[in-house]
């Protein structure tokens, strides 16, 4: 024995000390005094794909240009969405929310349901007895002697339980407990024995415990939380389709406001180099010039500006639909707005969003699962009553000193038992508390659920608000441009032949450059606003033409190996094919019919001066003056030249 003691110590010392690098390591582990901190590098190296160097304002490279339509936008953001991104200002952000959540928490229904799955179990062992008893010696009773009784058994417990939707438990149990007897006391009846035993049981909760609803409640839990995961799911995909229509028009409306800069560059760079030449053959003066150059230098800062909002815009849809920074491609909307006015009608309006939206469907789970709860706190302040039953075939087997067999017959010993089980908590303190707990949760999820609809429509009635406001500005705007395009042309004209200061035309071109953005700004809000519309009632994905499939993987089902290859739900992508905005083959800024105002012409060769008439004098011949650097008189070149 000691020797197998022994043995059994140097092979666990040997396990333990082989899982150690350090062989001199105690097995007692000493205690953690220390932050133990290992070095970053020598943690897994995350594989990061080849990108080039973003664009920037110093670096606008001419990179081919990607037309990419709002539809294919859309489709894009949900194939690169395992981890849903939502639009934050000028960058994307992760929801928290994945497309594994709902399977995820689907598992947890199977997990509730095994509570019910039959339990198979098996004991065996084996056991030595040895008893020492003193007797008195019968030849001479001042005498004792020592007798011990050993015993061989080997005990073997086989059952199977199984508990019923309505709480009852039923137990089915067969023990064998075969036994050979030693010693030196004398001979036993049978030796060797087997007693052996065949168990019936069951017991059926009365109060506490009982019924069907009580004890199915955790899988209806289960279910309900697995409703509330995919429609958080759902929310988020919502709100990541509607940021990548909203980044996709702020995209439009930085290229717009780009172009309408750029414009107003090129009038002030011409009007510039037109006044230094008008100064260089003293036509012009320095105050106009000084105008000309504050004005260019303006509008050049502001273009800088508006270049990199529009990197900046572009950089916050390839982070929404999980592109790199840069792939050598500019990204060029190619989809149309919707300019036609939209008329929602209220009633239905509210009717839909009651139905269908996210928010209040994860509200209205939230309540359903309170009332479950309560269902079960008001089961558990009830008292335990339970009726078992029992009965019991008993049976022994061996062999009788004579060599002879005995054995019990069929059903010839049996046990039973009936009678109920009470027990209650005098006061029932817990469960009273826990009753009014869950009744106080049901309160307060009943008012945030009322709270959310009130929340609710409120926010359509600013959507509506914000849709007609936007929709009237454009309007408003629409004709503003035109009027200040209008104006512009007049403007540069009447400065060009001297009849309006060059004030007039700087006003002019901030105010058309104006006019063109805010137009542009007030139509996309207007579509920006349409898709708030359909997110806040939930139906965002269905107008787009979108659809949730459930991914299924093999793996191993509830029997092991023979339950292999059984399909369950992996992950929940949204798939479809969006039509709402297809690609126009054009800019999407060329929706909005903008032109330039003056374009610049080329120059074309003055035609020759024709010759004075004889005996007349010549003008005087014009050489333009070199530049001189600023505060330094330029000397007067002129020359007339006389016949």
């Amino acid at each position: 024995m000691q020797r197998l003691t022994w043995m059994l110590l140097l092979i666990s010392l040997g396990g333990c000390m082989a899982r150690q690098p350090d062989l001199l390591r105690p097995l007692a582990m000493p205690e953690q005094r220390t932050v133990a901190v290992r070095d970053p590098a020598i943690l897994p190296v995350l594989p990061i794909p080849q990108q080039t160097a973003p664009r920037t304002v110093a670096d606008l490279r001419k990179v081919p240009e990607w037309r990419l339509s709002l539809d294919e936008a859309i489709k894009i953001s949900l194939e690169n969405a395992r981890v849903v991104r939502v639009l934050t200002g000028l960058s994307a952000t992760a929801s928290g929310r994945t497309i594994y959540d709902p399977a995820i928490t689907n598992t947890a229904i199977d997990q509730e349901k095994g509570r019910f799955d039959s339990l198979l179990s098996y004991k065996g062992r084996f056991n030595r007895t040895e008893t020492p008893t003193a007797f008195l010696n019968p030849l001479d009773p001042t005498r004792a002697a020592l007798f011990g009784t050993g015993a061989d058994q080997f005990e073997s417990i086989a059952g199977l339980t199984k508990t019923n939707v309505t709480g009852g438990q039923l137990g089915a149990n067969w023990t064998e407990a075969p036994t050979r007897f030693g010693g030196n006391a004398g001979p036993f009846a049978l030796n060797p024995q087997n007693r052996n035993a065949f168990e019936l049981s069951y017991t059926q909760p009365l109060m506490q415990g009982a019924g069907f609803r009580v004890n199915t409640a955790p899988i209806v839990i289960a279910r309900i939380n697995t409703e509330f995961s995919f429609f958080q799911y759902k929310d988020t995909v919502q709100e990541m389709v509607r940021g990548v229509i909203e980044g996709y028009w702020n995209l439009v409306q930085a290229r717009t406001d780009a172009w309408a800069r750029r414009i107003q560059v090129e009038q002030t760079k011409e009007q510039y180099e037109r006044e230094k030449v008008r100064l260089d053959v003293r036509l012009g003066d320095k105050g106009t010039l000084a105008q000309a150059r504050v004005s260019y230098t303006q509008f050049k800062a502001n273009l800088v500006a508006a270049e990199a909002a529009v990197l900046a815009r572009e950089g916050a849809l390839r982070n929404l639909l999980g592109l790199p920074p840069n792939d050598d491609r500019e990204i060029v909307p190619v989809s149309a707005p919707t300019l036609t006015r939209m008329r929602p009608k209220w009633k239905e309006l509210i009717n839909l969003a009651e139905e269908r939206r996210p928010d209040l469907i994860e509200l209205k789970l939230i309540f359903e699962a309170d009332q479950v709860r309560l269902t079960l706190a008001e089961n558990s302040a009830l008292p335990r009553v339970d009726a078992a039953t029992f009965y019991r075939w008993n049976g022994l087997a061996g062999t009788m000193p004579n060599g002879e067999r005995l054995a019990t017959g069929s059903g010839q010993f049996t046990d039973w038992s009936i009678g109920v089980n009470f027990s209650v908590p005098l006061g029932l303190r817990q469960g009273r508390a826990k009753v009014r707990e869950s009744s106080l949760v049901l309160l307060r999820d009943r008012a945030n659920l009322d709270q959310g609809v009130h929340a609710a429509t409120h926010e359509l009635a600013i959507s509506l608000r914000e849709l007609d406001s936007s929709y009237e500005q454009y309007l408003a705007f629409k004709d503003s441009r035109i009027a200040a395009y209008d104006n512009l042309k007049v403007q540069i004209e009447q400065h060009r032949v001297g009849r309006s200061i060059y004030l007039n035309v700087l006003q002019a071109l901030n105010d058309w450059g104006n006019a063109v953005t805010s137009e542009v700004r007030a139509m996309l809000n207007y579509n920006i606003t349409l898709a708030t519309l359909e997110r806040q009632t939930g139906t965002i994905l269905e107008t787009h033409g979108l659809v949730f499939f459930e991914e299924r993987f093999r793996a191993a089902g509830p029997l092991g190996r023979l339950g292999h290859g059984r399909l369950y739900p992996s992950a929940l992508p949204a798939t479809g094919t969006p039509q709402q905005y297809p690609a126009t083959g054009a800019p999407s800024e060329q929706t909005f019919d903008l032109k330039n105002p003056a374009p610049r012409k080329k120059k074309e060769a003055p035609p020759p001066a024709p010759l004075p008439a004889p005996g007349r004098l010549l003008p005087p011949l014009v050489v333009p003056a070199l530049t001189a650097p600023e505060g330094v008189e330029r000397p007067d070149r002129r020359a007339a030249v006389r016949d």
